[in-house]
């Protein structure tokens, strides 16, 4: 008989930060622009010339192009799928036979081997036609059981599942819990050893394809025992096991055709064979499957701003308002500019992510999830403005507009297809806070003892010799740069001058770096409570790479003679949005009502407000704020259904 399994951790506020670090990768083997950026070091040539794929990755990724285009015009109807909330099975049949599963996995495993950059081009174009589409590819390769395979799996593991995962099985990632989101510490899913098996017990929630899985990474808890290291462990899981019930498909507001569910595992036996890499390494190898598997995030968000530009275009030069297209009235237009630029820039973003993530030259945690925030973010942004322009056009369904005669335009779907962009795969908060973390990589490394109350006098006297060192060294780099001569950049001036954006983002680098040294300086210990500084810190970062990014991808086409004039005039207009935005996030970071809103909150969770809600009836149903995850076997009907 196999023990009983854990009962739920109780873990403190700094256990659980604990947890959270003990996953991190620790060193920084690569360089990485976006660590040196916020350090206040603008390394112009870590992305500059900007790096590109070889012919054959071209050839195999534009030949695969060209095939899944014609099998989406034709095999894919959007407006079917966000009505029936369900993918067909003839179109997952069609993707298998395409070989759409295997993007991603290397040819000798029966995959395609795109590149990053073509499978994020891919994505891309399904999740054009349709999101729901999208997602499930993405769910299925960026964290289903690919890509930890991919990073961790042994010989024997990739010769038993990448085969069936390129052609056949559809995979998913299993880590949310009803009560466990980004506080993985609390993680309750067990996995008790027993013989040569695991035996798993639990509830995992949000699981993406894990309706039609065929396959399932899974984290859990394994204890601490004689032989077992035990820890937060990650297994490939045969979605048919005995014991596993897909006890619900959830329906969102968007994203209407995913196949998400609550899985419940009583008593399911895992060979060891499965686990993927050590004990107690699980969070390690879902956050590490993360960092390019977010790639997949912005590439939907380039799409929806590419069709909005397009819907924005033809509708403001069909629609008249006072004598003259409403495109020439600068309310609108406005609007239009925004959009064109920003897909300008979070498509140099995406590219150039992915690229650098192909060439794995560089360490690209940071720039990975600064894609993933800048985009989820600004993408929701566009489609919110597009809808806008669209009037109450813009807020009517598609199948309401055909109704009466008018061009089916799905606005408010894109826009609620959207909104979940900024809360899943790390919520814009989480994001906030991971990649603050990185910023302060350096900082911590050198005087982290200082601020940590556990540390003896001796550690902190150590740290404090090793801080005067490096600050010493670091401090005075931050006065002045290449950002201040105006002959700096000078590359960058063909008709439209974007040198003076880069010699702002130099500068602005350097800046971004001091605010940090002071903060750390003015609340040590205290500095990670200060979520709002953070936030700011890093939405600054996020802006000047883009800025960066946008200003190198013009250049690259004005070199080969790809629209370069045009590319520098978008270029040109996001950095001039993005500097305003800039501006704004510094003076943001020391006048705010940081302060007064957490009085507020203080206040509002006391019930000193409470009056203030009268007058409403709340039309929420009866139940648990989150639903009871005893282990136990499931006494619900199993809705799972693998697509043959």
């Amino acid at each position: 008989m196999s023990a009983p399994p854990l009962k739920k951790p109780t873990v403190t506020e700094r256990e659980a930060r604990q947890v959270a670090e003990a996953a991190r990768e620790q060193d920084w083997r690569k360089p990485s622009f976006g660590k040196e950026l916020f350090l206040g070091r603008f390394r112009l040539d870590l992305i500059h010339p900007h790096p590109l794929p070889t012919d054959e990755a071209v050839r195999r990724g534009e030949q695969f192009l060209t095939k899944l285009r014609a099998f989406c015009e034709t095999k894919v109807d959007s407006a079917l799928i966000e009505h029936e909330a369900r993918i067909p099975d003839e179109v997952i049949n069609g993707l298998k036979e395409l070989g759409a599963l295997g993007m991603k996995i290397d040819p000798k495993y029966g995959g395609l081997g795109l590149t990053q950059v073509y499978y994020n081009k891919a994505l891309a174009l399904v999740g054009s036609v349709s999101p729901a589409v999208g997602v499930l590819l993405s769910a299925h390769q960026s964290i289903g059981v690919p890509q930890p395979l991919k990073l961790f799996g042994t010989p024997e593991q990739k010769q038993r599942f990448l085969p069936r995962c390129a052609r056949t099985d559809i995979s998913a990632f299993l880590l949310t819990e009803p009560d466990v989101g980004s506080d993985p510490a609390r993680l309750a899913t067990s996995a008790v050893p027993d013989g040569d098996d695991y035996v798993l017990d639990g509830v995992k929630l949000w699981t993406t394809n894990g309706v039609v899985a065929d396959l399932l990474v899974v984290m859990a808890r394994v204890p601490k025992s004689e032989g077992h290291r035990g820890g937060i462990t990650a297994f490939v899981v045969e979605a048919d096991s005995p014991g596993i019930t897909v006890e619900n498909r959830n329906a969102f507001m968007g994203l209407r055709g995913i196949e998400n569910g609550v899985t419940r595992f009583h008593q399911v036996r895992v060979p060891a064979a499965n686990r993927i890499g050590p004990e107690g390494v699980g969070l390690k190898i879902a956050l590490t499957t993360l960092n390019t598997g977010r790639l997949s995030l912005p590439a939907s968000c380039v799409a929806a701003g590419k069709w909005s530009l397009k819907i924005a275009r033809e509708w403001s030069a069909a629609r008249e308002q006072w004598g003259r297209p409403i495109a020439h009235h600068e309310a609108v237009g406005a609007k239009i500019s925004f959009i064109a630029a920003t897909t300008f820039a979070l498509e140099a973003v995406l590219d150039l992510s992915s690229q650098m993530a192909d060439e794995d030259r560089n360490d690209i945690r940071i720039e990975g999830a600064l894609a993933k925030l800048i985009a989820s973010e600004l993408g929701w942004r566009m489609a919110d403005e597009l809808v806008q322009i669209r009037g109450g056009r813009g807020f009517e369904t598609a199948a309401s507009l055909a109704a009466r005669g008018e061009k089916a335009v799905p606005a408010e779907q894109v826009l609620r297809d959207l909104r979940i962009n900024r809360i899943f795969e790390g919520s814009t908060e989480i994001m906030h806070l991971l990649i603050a973390r990185e910023a302060v990589d350096a900082h911590l490394s050198v005087a982290g003892d200082l601020i940590d109350p556990d540390k003896s006098l001796q550690d902190k006297a150590r740290a404090g010799a090793n801080a005067g060192v490096f600050y010493a060294k670091w401090l005075p780099k931050l006065v002045a740069g290449p950002g201040q001569l105006p002959s700096s950049y000078a590359e960058f001036k063909h008709g439209i001058d974007l040198s003076p954006h880069l010699r702002h983002v130099e500068r602005h680098s350097r800046k971004l770096a001091r605010s940090t040294f002071y903060a750390m300086s003015r609340w040590q210990g205290r500095m990670e409570t200060k979520q709002a500084f953070l936030g700011r810190i890093v939405d600054i970062g996020a802006e000047l790479f883009a800025m960066s990014a946008a200003c190198v991808r013009a250049e690259l086409l004005r070199s080969r003679g790809e629209n370069g004039r045009e590319a520098y005039q978008l270029a040109d207009a996001f950095c001039r949005q993005s500097r305003i935005r800039v501006d704004e996030l510094f003076g943001r970071l020391w006048s705010n009502t940081d302060d007064v809103d957490g009085k507020v909150v203080k206040g509002v969770m006391a019930g000193t407000y409470e009056w203030l809600e009268h007058g409403i009836i709340d039309p929420s149903g009866d139940g648990p704020w989150i639903a009871d995850t005893t282990p136990g076997p499931s006494e619900r009907t199993n809705v799972h259904r693998p697509v043959r």
